[in-house]
């Protein structure tokens, strides 16, 4: 144990870099699918069947394949088809981005059907256009309850980021790895490994529970401050589509 503590010690500036790739692959492969997850989510409730069958068609091919198999096209089929060559960090960020944002457009979906439809009669008394009852009427309500199964699938996205060993990508899982390889430490290693994924998956809850009470204080919602300390229950239903 204190072979790996030394080790650790000398070697904190590469656990530091690891730490950080982790974050900016958890960071950036949220972003992209929030963004997907948005635009297929509205393209779900489009008018033009074209446009409905689409999107479909995409959420159902990635929530229906492994993100393991959908990492390592990227990083290992791809490139002899195209020619070109992503980076593993990238390869990571487009493979959540794409596996994640499919199942969260499903979330959008659903939180926008849920609004009552008298907000949507009463936008169109108001004379507000299509667009602007969108911004302005549907997602502020939607956007609430959208939260809470974001924070899941955040934390399951998180939690996916060690896949990036298997692609050489220089992350928290490799930098322990190769300290439990020098000093032989399996178990100190990998219980190290699980508190810094521990502390990462609570300090995420708790950013998420503060954005939902920022959410809902702006619609008038009553948040009190037992609120910002819950736990979300992480659901296993992406569990398929991420393994």
């Amino acid at each position: 144990m204190n072979d790996f503590f030394s080790t650790f010690a000398d070697e904190f500036p590469q656990v530091r870099a690891g730490l950080w790739v982790t974050l900016e692959a958890t960071a950036l492969g949220a972003l992209l699918a929030l963004v997907l997850a948005f635009a297929l989510g509205l393209m779900a409730g489009s008018r033009l069947l074209l446009i409905r069958g689409a999107s479909r068609a995409i959420v159902e091919f990635f929530r229906g394949t492994s993100l393991y198999v959908q990492l390592f096209w990227l990083y290992y089929a791809m490139p002899p088809l195209t020619g070109y060559e992503l980076t593993p960090l990238v390869c990571g960020v487009v493979a959540f981005g794409l596996n994640f944002g499919a199942y969260g457009s499903e979330v959008v979906r659903g939180a926008i059907n849920s609004v009552p439809r008298g907000q949507y009669e009463a936008a169109i008394a108001l004379n507000l256009s299509p667009t602007r009852r969108l911004w302005k009427v549907i997602l502020p309500q939607a956007w609430v309850q959208m939260i809470p199964s974001f924070t899941n699938l955040l934390i399951q996205l998180m939690k996916a980021t060690p896949l990036l060993w298997l692609i050489s990508a220089a992350d928290l899982m490799t930098v322990i790895q190769q300290l439990r390889d020098r000093t032989g430490e399996t178990f100190i290693a990998y219980l190290v490994l699980l508190a810094v994924y521990f502390v990462l998956a609570y300090a995420l809850t708790l950013l998420m529970n503060l954005l939902e009470r920022a959410a809902k204080r702006r619609l008038g919602l009553h948040t009190g401050a037992k609120g910002l300390l819950r736990n979300r229950r992480v659901t296993t239903t992406t569990a398929g589509g991420a393994g």
